[in-house]
């Protein structure tokens, strides 16, 4: 099997490569990648020498790069997005470009050559905040963000496409990823470094807002299942059921590292901050998958790998365009 990977030099992509090349010896992956600031081959060096590997650099909203990326591949899983909330609420514009119309200029290709399975990964930030249950894939979206609204956008016209034309298309609504290589603007790596920096971790509001923190080879597990048994037309949720209040994931960080509670600051919450999300993923379950990680262990384990990999890190943070976005989200406290 030959699986065109886009975004896979970036966090859940690149694991999920190296989760593919590892448990498939006869599977092939293309990556394709913008390369953008999040984009990192550093996350992939152990993998760059298989002759089963191949990168290009390209852009899914380019018609030229998706071509030339895409013949001879039989699957397609579409990971390539802008990501970041707090960046979406800054420049939408760069959301719907990629988020949008990259996932057209690649179905319209996908189409176009007959591959056999298109999955477009999205979030399980389309459904809005989940106050009273858990959500249910027939439940209705309701994004707050023009982060969740450019993937539910995304999302439903890969959908449209199984309706209108028959094509083969999964997608997924999953929670909050951590695990290694994740770029340090997002939650846990940011707190995680910033504690061993001894820099202050910036808590949105009152910090009780709830998360499902899914360790991402959780979620390539989920994919790898899905790729085998996933019906087309259908939607899985992909949610480890791993809830913790922000103000007690930076604590069990904070616990894991020996640093203490002082380094918590309460800054003034985002804009359209959701409350609490989580989705049922019993739809999945019945397929075969079952998360190896609780929420302690993948926030431990999380943290473990920054601690374990400055290497990686610090050149990030100490670069010019991470700490003026820092800056402008934070103002320059620890920055």
């Amino acid at each position: 099997m030959t699986i065109l990977v886009t975004g896979g030099a970036g966090f859940i992509g690149s694991n999920f490569i190296r989760w593919m090349l590892h448990r498939h010896p006869e599977c092939r992956i293309v990556n394709l990648d913008k390369l953008t600031y999040a984009g990192n081959l550093d996350n992939l060096r152990d993998v760059e020498v298989d002759a089963r590997y191949a990168f290009i650099q390209g852009d899914i909203a380019d018609p030229a790069a998706v071509a030339e990326a895409m013949p001879g591949c039989e699957v397609v899983v579409n990971f390539a997005a802008e990501s970041h909330v707090d960046r979406s609420i800054e420049d939408p514009e760069a959301f719907l470009r990629s988020n949008m119309l990259g996932v057209n200029t690649l179905l319209l290709e996908a189409r176009k050559l007959g591959v056999r399975l298109f999955v477009q990964i999205s979030t399980d930030e389309v459904y809005g905040p989940a106050l009273e249950r858990d959500f249910l894939e027939s439940d209705p979206i309701n994004p707050s963000s023009p982060y969740s609204a450019s993937k539910a956008g995304g999302e439903l016209l890969a959908r449209s496409y199984w309706v209108t034309y028959g094509f083969p298309v999964i997608v997924t609504r999953a929670a909050n990823n951590i695990g290694p290589y994740q770029y340090p603007e997002k939650v846990v790596p940011l707190f995680a470094t910033n504690a061993m920096e001894g820099k202050p971790l910036p808590i949105y509001g009152d910090g009780l807002q709830e998360r499902d923190y899914m360790h991402v080879l959780d979620h390539c597990a989920a994919l790898e299942i899905l790729l085998d048994r996933g019906r087309p037309g259908e939607i899985y949720n992909v949610g480890a059921g791993n809830h913790l209040r922000n103000i007690d994931m930076a604590r069990l960080l904070l616990a894991e590292l020996g640093k203490p509670e002082t380094l918590l600051e309460h800054v003034a919450d985002r804009p359209g901050h959701d409350r609490r999300y989580a989705v049922n993923a019993d739809k999945l379950r019945a397929l075969g998958w079952q998360p190896r990680y609780d929420a302690q262990a993948a926030v431990r384990d999380t943290v473990r790998w920054y601690a374990d990999h400055p290497e990686w890190w610090r050149p990030i943070k100490e670069g010019e365009h991470y700490r003026r976005y820092y800056e402008r989200l934070y103002g320059h406290r620890g920055g």
